[in-house]
């Protein structure tokens, strides 16, 4: 890490393909670089996007295959790890588009796998069905019409909204916002030509939260720091403001 421009490393962070020591010194620089807080929060949501636009379902016959195998299927021996000088040399040449290409690609091919993993989980128990919430989430993110907006606040930390005017709902991603403080919570207010409508409570500085209630035509989205269990109306200043534009 200490022989790598920590400002290359925001789409490695946001696949989580930093190591342990790594990860932790880039949440340190993100502590600090509110370009790199911003762009790795961009890089997540859209990522996400990709994710879930590429993702297929098999054919039924080849779930029942890929089912029926598992008890049999040997376990591979684990790969060979890389040596930190070739992991430095990739994460220092490789450019952000080649990222988000490579990203694409293996997502795409790997979507059917990833489906028989969780078609295999299902099968393990009920436990494992897929939950409605992600369903939503992925309805959101994938709509036609979906958009993004971020900010980022002086003290360091960005926000992101996506929103669809067609299926009228709205998620937002935080990334790096100072904690909340004890007995306070981030607050989400849909912004109805000045008038706030309470739409969900973010109780720390990262996190992802589908916002409650429709959009109805609301200008875009606020966030205030609002004691625990939120507020009916905004009790101080905004710390995000994120039109719908």
């Amino acid at each position: 890490m200490n022989t790598l421009d920590p400002h290359t490393l925001t789409g490695a962070y946001a696949t989580h393909a930093l190591g342990p020591d790594e990860r932790d010194a880039f949440e340190r620089h993100l502590d600090h670089c509110p370009s790199c807080a911003q762009e790795t929060a961009e890089f997540a949501a859209t990522l996400a996007r990709i994710g879930a636009a590429e993702a297929v379902t098999p054919p039924a016959a080849l779930k029942d295959r890929v089912l029926a195998a598992l008890p049999g299927v040997r376990q591979e021996a684990p790969p060979v790890a890389r040596t930190a000088p070739a992991r430095g040399r990739l994460a220092r040449h490789a450019t952000k588009f080649a990222l988000a290409a490579c990203l694409a690609l293996a997502l795409g091919a790997g979507a059917v796998a990833v489906q028989q993993h969780q078609e295999a989980e299902r099968a393990r128990g009920p436990a494992a069905a897929r939950d409605p919430q992600q369903q939503t989430d992925t309805a959101l993110l994938t709509a036609p019409d979906a958009r993004t907006a971020t900010a980022s606040t002086p003290a360091g930390g960005t926000g992101t909204v996506v929103w669809s005017t067609t299926r009228g709902q709205a998620g937002f991603l935080a990334t790096g916002l100072p904690a909340p403080g004890p007995g306070r919570t981030y607050q989400l207010w849909y912004d109805d030509a000045g008038t706030m409508r309470p739409a969900g409570l973010l109780p720390a500085g990262s996190g992802t939260l589908l916002l409650t209630g429709p959009l109805d035509g609301a200008g875009g989205v606020g966030v205030t720091l609002e004691p625990a269990g939120g507020s009916a109306h905004p009790s101080g200043a905004p710390v995000l403001l994120l039109p719908f534009s």
